[in-house]
């Protein structure tokens, strides 16, 4: 995609939705941390219904260190690797009360060192607790920037790299937020809905998928098609059945 076609790629996307966020539930940069965390293979959906009532009470480090790892897998059993989960966030929480004084370390590299947290969780709380431009990649943004020919990558630290080089001001620090939501909710895994994409016509995923009705009509017409075909091949089978029916009746001619 060349460059002017990536800023109107990213205008389009501003201009639809001029104020995107993060759609898991927080109330400050330390309960995010938390959610990121266990948003990993989760939907954020099923970590804002398990985090709901947590983080009522629980809004530290220190808070979650004593409410412990037993209450806190009870809490969040609805998730996917909820044991795994419970363990990394109750030692991140010792590792912020020991090292950071309860706070949230601001560098990619020092929040990369507390269990649980990988570059794409740090990029996340780095772009939305701090404001800072980093493009976090999962399978949502990995999809689109590949699909779209954006930012086209075979690993995931391909595609942040491409987006790094290409995403122009002022669309930086929101970039993979817009990514993230076109892709959940516009250019979906098994079939993007390319008939209402803002971006349609600077996208090189062909074919692209028509809209529901025209899909109605098609599937209908190759039902159709294939009943036709199911009707004359059984016809034929009847009249070869028959034919050799006939055949079989016929007496033997003696010489």
């Amino acid at each position: 995609m060349k460059r002017d076609q990536v800023f109107e790629f990213f205008r389009r996307l501003a201009e639809a939705n001029p104020s995107p966020t993060t759609e898991l539930n927080s109330g400050n940069p330390y309960q995010l941390l938390v959610a990121v965390v266990l948003s990993a293979q989760a939907t954020d959906a099923s970590v804002n219904i398990a985090t709901k009532p947590l983080f009522v009470h629980i809004k530290t480090p220190r808070q979650m260190v004593d409410f412990g790892e037993q209450r806190l897998r009870d809490a969040i059993k609805t998730i996917g690797l909820f044991n795994t989960k419970a363990k990394n966030v109750i030692a991140l929480s010792q590792a912020l009360i020991e090292h950071y004084h309860d706070e949230i370390p601001r560098t990619r590299e020092e929040l990369q060192r507390l269990p649980g947290v990988g570059r794409k969780t740090a990029n996340v709380v780095l772009n939305t607790a701090f404001g800072e431009e980093t493009f976090a990649v999962d399978t949502h943004v990995f999809r689109v920037c590949n699909r779209t020919g954006l930012a086209p990558g075979k690993t995931v630290d391909a595609v942040e790299a491409k987006l790094e080089k290409v995403v122009p001001q002022p669309f930086r620090r929101d970039a993979h937020h817009w990514l993230i939501l076109h892709g959940r909710y516009t250019c979906k895994a098994r079939l993007p809905e390319c008939w209402r994409c803002p971006v349609v016509d600077l996208c090189r995923y062909r074919p692209k998928t028509p809209p529901p009705e025209e899909r109605a009509k098609s599937s209908a017409a190759r039902s159709a098609s294939r009943g036709k075909s199911a009707a004359r091949i059984a016809k034929g089978r009847i009249a070869s059945t028959r034919s050799a029916g006939r055949s079989r009746s016929r007496p033997n001619r003696l010489p």
